[in-house]
């Protein structure tokens, strides 16, 4: 397989580009090559056909985008001292993405559903991993008794309404809510 020119790859990146904010604005369903090729400013839908061969392998190569984008935001952010103060970095970190990179989230939580590619599974990697993080925490007594598999799911739920809904709300509450909220849940 040749490596693609500087103009290819430019040009993928346009198409990624607009098919992130098409799916955005538009959901999964509704998006279509058209659609991409009219917010990218492209001539035809040929050019996103000569880059990707169906709808499918484009969503997998933004769903695949925004996941390498997001967990590597997020795991600057990590590292903390005590697994009390890592669920807060972890959850501060999820709404500051959020904030810089609203469009990506929303397409990303519209299209998981749909992507053939993942790490293994994105929600059963980003739920094992919370769910870990959880044990720890009970394990060195920071956090209450409870099921940390469930745990994950509400804390993840809780951050995942908070992308659907981000738009008509003011994120900087969202966050101090959201860090109280789980603290407040795990709390011993």
């Amino acid at each position: 397989m040749r490596a693609k020119s500087v103009t290819e790859q430019a040009r993928r990146a346009q198409i990624v580009a607009a098919a992130i904010a098409t799916i955005a604005e538009l959901d999964y369903a509704e998006t279509s090559f058209k659609a991409i090729a009219a917010r990218a400013g492209l001539s035809s839908t040929g050019l996103i056909s000569y880059h990707f061969k169906n709808k499918q392998e484009l969503v997998d190569v933004v769903f695949a985008d925004i996941l390498e984008r997001f967990q590597g935001f997020v795991s600057t952010r990590m590292n903390q001292a005590s697994a009390r103060q890592e669920l807060r970095a972890f959850l501060v970190a999820n709404i500051a993405f959020l904030r810089e990179h609203r469009e990506d989230m929303v397409a990303f939580l519209r299209i998981k559903a749909h992507a053939a590619v993942t790490d293994g599974g994105i929600a059963d990697s980003d739920h094992a991993g919370l769910a870990d993080l959880l044990r720890q925490g009970q394990d060195a007594g920071e956090f209450r008794a409870f099921d940390p598999d469930v745990m994950a799911v509400f804390v993840l739920a809780l951050r995942n309404s908070v992308v659907q809904r981000s738009e008509s709300l003011d994120l900087d509450v969202c966050e101090q809510e959201l860090v109280a909220a789980v603290d407040l849940a795990t709390r011993g």
